[in-house]
């Protein structure tokens, strides 16, 4: 076996072709898309997909979650699989790449092996997880969740959305609930390339980016209640104020965050305020602290002092408190060796690159618990992500795809 030769370079101009056409199904409002999980635009993209992979010969497989899996066969009959892929699903007002990239240009992958008539050892699967976003059937990353092992089957179907709809119903009712058992497809390693969500590499001017480790998170949900009262005839020193104690943990919030820089993160992103009447004193909020650290103590110790603090801040205030985790995941450190291919990659090919550390959740922060797994990122405009105007270039596609060539089709051994 031998690794690619370094003049070897994906077809970039295929794959934003490839992007732009995806991008056509579920079309946002203002240029991005809006292809959120089981719906029925999630189906054509699916449906997309899977002509594509056959017209590359490839076999498809679909789980009991419907995950996808677009397998090239190697030439041992008795090796495990590379995967390699992401999500195609997107946020309401999501972007064109977010996912998209990382199926596609595992896809990618294939069709340039086959331009070549390159054979592997092992076999190559361009894998579409299910539901990575979460934003209809909460929490985010199910599927990979459920094939990792992080959660049951049975309780990812009885995930609803707004409307009470059912995420296994919804799986069936699209026809994407595979006979194949969750999980039951061993694998050799797993890559996964994706935009960074992040303005650090556009910043430094950097190719691409080593994902060393993912991000730690805590969702932690606080309760304050307090009185409600008039605004206008309740004297300062007399209020219960649900709404002030809720700004002053805002502000703990940002203060714990930057006291465990430069990775430590957070912010309030959900909150709920009673009841929300011009003029009426809050008697109650309720509102989710979203800490992530790629340290484990780190993580833990932002918990302590946001529960110490808030406690404080209740008693001066004279407010009830209640603080409940709500959901989170530990800090994931990837494979040496599938980083260690990424990395020499990009050295090979002459990138320019960094390590960093991915400050989103990806479905290879759970496949990492089962087989060796690594992330390779280009960069973004402006680091926006999750918003229509979410952008890349060709060249930055390009460029994460010809190194995610190379890292996979080393791990998967070219036969002479």
């Amino acid at each position: 076996m031998s690794e690619p030769a370094s003049n070897i370079r994906i077809n970039g101009q295929r794959l934003w072709d490839s992007l732009m056409d995806m991008a056509k199904i579920g079309p946002g409002v203002r240029g991005g898309n809006n292809r959120q999980t089981l719906t029925d635009s999630d189906k054509e993209g699916r449906e997309l997909f899977a002509r594509w992979c056959d017209e590359q010969g490839l076999t498809m497989g679909v789980d009991s979650m419907g995950n996808m899996f677009a397998r090239r066969e190697g030439t041992d009959p008795d090796a495990l699989p590379v995967m390699v892929g992401s999500h195609l699903d997107t946020q309401p007002t999501g972007g064109k790449y977010d996912g998209v990239l990382g199926v596609l240009g595992g896809l990618e992958v294939i069709r340039t092996l086959n331009d070549l008539g390159i054979k592997t050892k092992h076999p190559i699967e361009v894998v579409n997880w299910t539901n990575e976003e979460g934003t209809r059937f909460a929490p985010a990353m199910v599927a990979s969740g459920v094939f990792a092992g992080v959660h049951t089957q049975e309780w990812a179907y009885d995930r609803t959305d707004a409307e009470g709809k059912k995420l296994g119903d919804e799986l069936a009712r699209i026809g994407f609930k595979g006979d194949e058992p969750v999980g039951k497809r061993k694998l050799h390693a797993f890559f996964e390339l994706h935009i960074e969500q992040g303005p650090i590499l556009e910043d430094e001017g950097i190719d691409i980016g080593v994902v060393t480790h993912g991000q730690g998170l805590k969702w932690i949900q606080i309760t304050l209640t307090g009185k409600e009262s008039h605004t206008g005839s309740t004297p300062m020193p007399k209020r219960i104020n649900a709404g002030l104690g809720m700004a002053r943990v805002t502000e703990l919030v940002n203060k714990i965050a930057l006291e465990h820089g430069p990775h430590g993160v957070g912010a309030i992103g959900h909150l709920e305020l009673y009841p929300n009447s011009r003029n009426i004193i809050p008697g109650k909020t309720v509102f989710t602290v979203d800490f992530r650290h790629p340290d484990k103590a780190n993580l833990e110790e932002m918990e302590a002092k946001l529960r110490k603090g808030a406690k404080e801040i209740a008693d001066e205030i004279g407010l009830g408190l209640e603080i409940e985790q709500t959901g989170g995941f530990d800090p994931v450190t990837f494979d040496d060796g599938c980083v260690t291919a990424i990395r020499s990659a990009a050295e090979e090919l002459g990138y320019s690159h960094r390590n960093i550390v991915s400050g989103a959740g990806h479905d290879a922060c759970w496949i990492n618990r089962v087989a060796p797994t690594a992330m390779v990122m280009c960069p973004c405009v402006d680091g926006l992500s999750h918003n229509e105007d979410e952008e890349i270039t060709k060249e930055w596609a390009t460029a994460g795809a010809d190194v995610l060539f190379h890292a996979v089709v080393e791990t998967a051994g070219i036969v002479e």
